[in-house]
């Protein structure tokens, strides 16, 4: 059971700083065309489109996006259930 909550943590960690590269590479000048940025940007795109439309329809927001800062309290959040539902089940 451990090595489930391990593996998923370290997968939370790895999107979690996927999110905070994608966030950096908007505030500083990058090849978009590069493989890294593709990279990136393939893996957060899932988790912070549907995010992002949310904010703009509901918040709006404006040109603020709000979409990292969610997803990032998201997908803590959903690890933290996981985690106690495993240890619950206890598989």
């Amino acid at each position: 059971m451990w090595v489930i909550i391990r593996s998923l943590g370290y997968f939370v960690q790895f999107i979690e700083w996927m999110i905070f590269i994608r966030v950096i590479m908007s505030w500083v000048r990058t090849n978009r065309y590069s493989a890294f940025h593709s990279f990136v940007y393939n893996m957060t795109e899932p988790i912070m489109s549907p995010i992002r439309e949310l904010t703009f329809r509901y918040l709006k927001t404006g040109p603020i996006d709000l979409s990292p800062i969610i997803a990032l309290f998201l997908i803590r959040f959903i690890y933290r259930v996981l985690v106690s539902v495993l240890l619950r089940v206890g598989i």
